[in-house]
């Protein structure tokens, strides 16, 4: 019994986890600047603050000889971090655990490919209240 309710708990564990890292990104038709400025604009224009950008693509460009490699990933990458107040406080009192999915972020990543924008997928429930949130403010940004 012991070992079928572990087994349960494992797999809905991974089932999960394959939801929380599902990667959600659009094309941007503009430049890098121009998107971060779309995000930047859409997340101020949601009512919410913007805490930290993390520039990732400074950061492994300028590291990447130190770790042995000459690769370049990104041209440019940001990740817009910020909160809900609304939404995390509805997302946590359903379940005190989802905290561990705040803070929120978008991207903004231009690669060989283009400038895309986008976040990472959350499990079903009521991390979806999150979800859709993310994905006005990507559609907003990217102007579908």
């Amino acid at each position: 019994m012991k070992h079928n309710i572990a087994a349960v708990a494992f797999s809905a564990l991974l089932t999960g986890q394959a939801l929380a890292d599902e990667i959600i990104a659009v094309p941007f038709d503009g430049s890098f600047d121009d998107a971060t400025f779309a995000v930047e604009s859409a997340i101020v224009g949601q009512g919410l603050v913007i805490d930290y950008v993390s520039h990732v693509g400074d950061m492994l460009n300028r590291t990447g000889a130190d770790v042995g490699s000459d690769k370049q990933i990104f041209k440019a990458a940001d990740i817009f971090v910020f909160c809900s107040a609304k939404v995390s406080r509805e997302v946590m009192e359903a379940d005190p655990m989802n905290i561990g999915y705040c803070p929120y972020t978008v991207f903004v990543a231009e690669d060989q490919k283009g400038v895309q924008i986008g976040y990472r997928g959350y499990p079903d429930g009521p991390m979806q209240k999150v979800e859709t949130l993310l994905s006005d403010i990507v559609e907003e940004a990217a102007g579908s």
